[in-house]
Formats: structure tokens, sequence, C-alpha cells
């Protein structure tokens, strides 16, 4: 199915028509020029204005008309057929047009009979249907290159409006995920009527305002995703005795760098989820956050239980894959291990990104 092309892309095809047969003639016109007396020279200008104007509108049907509506829907054998006649047929429209039309106005030659002008095959071809070829090879040529590079743009347009949307998605599976856990939480301390509750709520409020607000944008500074970092590991530790968790942190901010939202608290939440939240025994948690004027690196561990099996293919772990390639290609490295009941998971990626 054929797309209509809008009002900008016609005005496009327009205005390359008329700089494109323009000159074209004008070209055809210098080349000649000089090498018939003034007399002669205006009879020839008067014979290559009627071709042109059949070339203009040769190149027009067969594009416009036998190449997309046969040629593109692979109806080759029908596209051929009709191709030989609609040559047959303007080259003999053309022969006509000059001999009772044009020729009159400056001559006064015999005319070629009309039966002539109809069988003389090799007069037409070698006068008339090879000039509309010509023409027409150079014409549809570039029309296939915009056509490609047009196509080529509108796929990449859609590509990336294909991925943006994907990305949206990824984050809507993040924050729900993240709000269940939270929301959990703060419903088992409101049953034991803990004092904790109002402080939970408050760490909460923090996180839902930075997932609305900041969480939206294409990137955030390391420092920001660190500070709701620290929300959300004072909301979790409320759960906890010390005995059941033990954190650990290390920082070192030597560049003020960006990083897409909810990149490192992803990560945070997946230990807390499948260390701390899946284990009755000691949880140990460690972070390391590192930034200078090339990279930015994440490293987070977490230990867990001999009757556990570590989380290497869960969602917030996909989700994390994919917005590394959507936002970095392959400038990045992501790396998941576990040895001695340690999970371990390390990102690295530049300091900014466009």
């Amino acid at each position: 199915m054929m797309k209509t092309p809008s009002g900008t892309q016609i005005r496009q095809t327009l205005y390359f028509q008329l700089f494109f047969w323009i000159a074209l003639f004008l070209f055809g016109t210098a080349r000649m020029y000089g090498e018939y007396e003034s007399g002669a020279f205006k009879e020839i200008m008067i014979y290559n204005f009627c071709h042109w104007i059949f070339q203009i509108a040769g190149a027009n049907f067969i594009y416009f008309v036998l190449i997309r509506h046969f040629f593109d829907r692979k109806k080759y054998v029908t596209f051929s057929l009709y191709l030989i006649i609609s040559l047959y047929a303007i080259s003999v429209i053309n022969r006509f047009f000059l001999v009772y039309i044009a020729e009159p106005l400056f001559t006064k030659e015999v005319k070629d009979s009309i039966f002539s002008i109809f069988t003389d095959i090799p007069y037409l071809l070698l006068h008339y249907t090879f000039t509309i070829i010509s023409g027409a090879f150079i014409f549809i040529s570039i029309m296939f290159f915009i056509r490609y590079k047009d196509e080529k743009e509108r796929t990449i347009k859609l590509q990336k409006e294909k991925t943006e949307l994907e990305l949206q998605s990824l984050k809507s599976q993040l924050n729900p995920h993240f709000l269940f856990n939270t929301l959990n939480n703060i419903y088992s301390l409101s049953i034991s009527h803990s004092d904790k509750t109002s402080q939970s709520i408050s760490q909460l409020s923090d996180i839902l305002d930075y997932i609305l607000y900041k969480g939206q944008k294409k990137w955030v500074t390391v420092s920001d995703e660190l500070a709701i970092i620290e929300h959300y590991i004072a909301l979790e530790s409320l759960r906890y005795h010390n005995e059941r968790l033990k954190i650990q942190k290390r920082t070192r901010l030597n560049s003020p760098n960006t990083i897409p939202p909810l990149l490192y608290l992803t990560l945070v939440e997946n230990a807390f989820k499948h260390g701390v939240g899946k284990s009755s025994e000691t949880t140990e948690i460690k972070i390391e956050v590192e930034t200078n004027d090339l990279h930015s690196v994440f490293k987070i561990e977490n230990t867990f239980s001999d009757h556990q099996t570590a989380n290497e293919k869960g969602i917030g772990l996909q989700n994390i894959q994919r917005q590394l390639l959507h936002h970095y290609q392959k400038n990045f490295t992501f790396s998941i291990s576990q040895e001695n009941n340690i999970f371990k998971v390390e990102i690295s990626t530049p300091s900014h990104h466009d």
C-alpha cells in the first residue's frame, strides 16, 4: 500500500523537477550552441523544446504510474509490458506533435504520413524513444536515490520513536515494581503501629517526587541519583534489625557526571529484593560509586544464602541492560557475576553522553 505524500514532500518534488528539467534543457542547448547557423539553431531549439516536453511527461508517467503501481508491487511482467507500450505511444505522440503542430510553424517541408509515423519503428527508436529514455533514466535514478534517502530517514525516525516508547514502557515496569515493595514495607510497619511509619511515608514521598519529576528526564546527575538511593536505603532499613542487614557505602565523586534516571536505584532495589528480602540470615550489601572526567562506575554486591539462586535474569536487570543499550549503544560495560554466595553487578558508563 502506497503512502500518500505530504504537502512538504510534494513541494520538494516540484522544486526538484523544476530545477532538474530546466538544467537538462539548458545543458542540451549549451552543448549544441555554435554548431549550427542562427536560423538552424532556432529550429533545433524548437525541436529540443518539443522533445523536452515529452521527456518530462514520459519520465513522470514511467515513475509515478508504472514504477509506483506495478514495479514497486513486484508486478514485473505487467510493468515491462506497459513500459514498452508506453514508450511506443509517447514516441508516436511526440513525433505526431512535431510533424503536424510544431514544424508547420517554421518549415514548409512535406509532412510524414500518419502511417509512417506509426510504423517507422527504427526512426521512432533512434530519434524519439531514445531521447525519452535518456532523460527518464537520469530522472528516475535521482528519484530512487531521493526516495531511498527519505525512507531511510523515516525508518530512523520511526525506530527512534519506537525506542523512546519502549524506554517509557521499561520505566513503567520499574516504578510499579518498586512501589509495590515499598508499600508492603509501610503496610507492615502500620500493622505493628510502629512510630517509624510516618518516617517511612516521608521517605516514600521523596522517592515518588524523584520518580515523577526527575525520573522522566533523559539524564540526571550521579549525585541526585545517590541522594534518592539514600532515601531508599533508609526506607528499607526500617524493616530490618542490624543483625539482618549490613550496608557499606563508598563514594568518590570527582566529577559531576550524568546517568539515566533510576539506573542505580534499580540495582539497589534488586539487591534488597533478592538479598535480604529472600533470606532470614544476615545480608551484606556493598555499594561503591566513583566518577571522573571519563567514566562513572557503580558497583553493588549482596550476599545470598545457600538455598537461594541469584537472580541474573530478573526484570530489573533485563531492563537495565536495555536502557543502557538505548542510551549508550555499545559504549558501556555491564557485568554480572556470582561467587561464594556473593552476587555482584558493575556498570561503567561515559561521564556524559548525548
